[in-house]
């Protein structure tokens, strides 16, 4: 074995033409929007529902909305938000900020009007671009310049789809409207800004390994792991404001300069439907998702047999959940993992592998360090490095790991020491490098002394076939300190009692282990990316538990 694997043992699982380390392909975010206007400006860059737009049009939009942004002030090292959906105003506004080396703060659609103004405030926005149904959250939550882009302003002829049938569209008195913009610059080119590799490019909010919502700043340096060509179209699943959209969806179409399907947000009929109409190959996304198309109808009625690249990152991938995906579908759930802190995934389970199953505690494994990462497990109490098959803290190091947290020096450096980011999920690895992600470090039960990982737990449960999600809390209990209590939603036409479930587990389970709470729920509560809201179901439970 080579030093280089003695040290990264994962090396040997990479496919041939995966390198162990790279160099970034692009300088900043400028010149990976320019890949796709250079090498083909006339093939499709983005599908928005039955409108195609070209490389070039997209980018001759962009310049001229960044022309635009540029009379209201604009310029290099500003702030602006994106309150969007997954429309193609989002990856144009992208670019246009680009241009003009402006940073761009990605906002959830779903924020209310307090939790958008503490974010804008944070990042010190100058501007935002907002959707025209989310307007008078935009007015309430920002007191700057509000561009308005409506739902079907790039829908050109095309019939008005159903998904955007329903939207109210709201009178936006006093706003400009980015497509009035674009339309007046048009014809209009601006020279690019001369941005470093290093120089902030996005704000991602995330409440991060540690403390309340922050920013954290993913600069422009790129590179490319993902196995994709010329003839392969991106299914655009996840939400663009969240990093495995900006990375999985838009920087990876932008890299390969290949179409990106776009549909406002979720829905699993249309996707299906667009991914026909356009024979989609690639998509990543929140196992929640993907346990939704489960019980979506047209999952059968929808030819999908061009789909050949499935990722889910996000949220922990349950086995029971790719075997039930591969056995309708004939498709592999290729795991991976990653942070917002880390801007991509920085493991990933290499195309055409099948990621081992830990014997120990029946999870899949997440995958293997991308190139030019380095990852290691350390003791969690005394920071030492722990050997293969030892439980500890994954910790990360390589390009992709951000450089701190926007405007919070002392929370980057508690995250952050000499490169390795603390990641706060535990986990492990084997001798070959596969590694397994046990839980995070907050969420471990200690019952009667002994410690639970939720994620065992879950497993478990989901082996049942009545059992559609679960998620597994610990809750005060006088005798053992805590006690393990799961929430579990049911598939369609099933039926189980919690003193079933908890058999099922008893059968399977160490006793200190098994749940001696199960409460049968309509949903699980999750983020709109798919990560389970385990405070908020810590808190119920705590509740139903007090007296009174």
């Amino acid at each position: 074995m080579s030093a280089s694997t003695a040290d990264r043992p994962w090396l040997q699982i990479y496919p041939e033409e995966v390198p162990a380390s790279f160099q970034p392909a692009v300088r900043n975010g400028v010149e990976l929007f320019s890949l796709g206007a250079h090498r083909r400006p006339d093939d499709p860059a983005l599908h928005y529902f039955d409108r195609t737009l070209s490389h070039r049009e997209a980018d001759e939009i962009a310049h001229a909305l960044a022309a635009g942004l540029r009379e209201q002030g604009i310029t290099a090292g500003d702030r602006i938000g994106l309150f969007l959906q997954n429309v193609p105003e989002f990856v144009i506004g992208l670019h246009a900020a680009w241009l003009l080396g402006a940073i761009v703060t990605p906002v959830n659609p779903m924020m209310k009007s307090r939790e958008l103004k503490k974010q804008l405030e944070d990042a010190g926005a100058k501007l935002l671009i907002a959707q025209g149904s989310l307007y008078e959250t935009a007015r309430e939550g920002f007191a700057g310049t509000i561009l308005v882009a409506s739902e079907d302003d790039l829908l050109g002829e095309a019939e008005l789809p159903s998904p955007l049938k329903e939207i109210e569209r709201p009178q936006c008195p006093g706003a400009d409207q980015l497509a009035a913009i674009a339309d007046r610059f048009r014809g209009q080119r601006v020279k690019p800004a001369n941005t470093d590799p290093d120089d902030p490019a996005i704000l991602v909010y995330t409440s991060g390994t540690t403390g309340p919502s922050k920013g954290a700043i993913n600069t422009h340096g790129y590179g490319r792991w993902m196995q994709l060509g010329d003839d392969d179209v991106i299914v655009g699943m996840a939400p663009l404001f969240h990093v495995t959209g900006l990375i999985g969806h838009i920087a990876a179409a932008r890299f390969a300069a290949i179409p990106l399907i776009l549909f406002y947000r979720y829905d699993g009929a249309e996707m299906l439907r667009l991914v026909e109409r356009y024979r989609g190959t690639f998509v990543i996304g929140a196992l929640t998702a993907f346990i939704a198309l489960l019980d979506d109808p047209n999952l059968q009625r929808r030819d999908i047999s061009s789909l050949t690249k499935v990722y889910s990152g996000g949220a922990p991938v349950s086995p029971a959940v790719v075997e039930r995906f591969e056995k309708l579908t004939g498709r592999y759930i290729h795991n991976a993992y990653g942070l917002t802190e880390t801007t991509s995934p920085s493991h990933i389970t290499p195309l055409g592998t099948r990621g081992p199953v830990d014997p120990d505690s029946g999870a899949l494994s997440v995958g293997v360090p991308v190139s030019s990462t380095e990852c290691k497990i350390i003791d969690v109490s005394s920071g030492e490095d722990l050997p293969p098959g030892e439980i500890g803290e994954i910790v990360t190091r390589g390009p992709m790991v951000v450089p701190g947290y926007w405007g919070r020096p002392e929370e980057s450096a508690r995250a952050i020491t000499d490169g390795w980011l603390h990641t706060g999920d535990v986990g492990k690895m084997t001798d070959e490098g596969w590694f397994f992600l046990v839980d995070r470090a907050k969420d471990m039960i200690v019952a009667s002394g002994f410690k639970v990982w939720p994620r065992d737990v879950e497993d478990v449960l989901y082996e049942h076939p009545a059992v559609r999600e679960a998620a597994v809390v610990g809750v005060p209990d006088e005798y053992r300190g805590e006690t393990v209590k799961a929430f579990v939603s049911l598939n369609p036409g099933q039926r189980v009692t919690p003193e079933e479930l908890i058999a099922h587990c008893k059968k399977l389970m160490a006793a200190y282990k098994y749940p001696r709470l199960v409460e049968i729920v309509d949903e699980i509560p999750k983020t709109v990316t798919g990560k389970v809201l385990r405070r908020e179901l810590r808190d119920r439970a705590i509740k139903q538990t007090r007296p009174g």
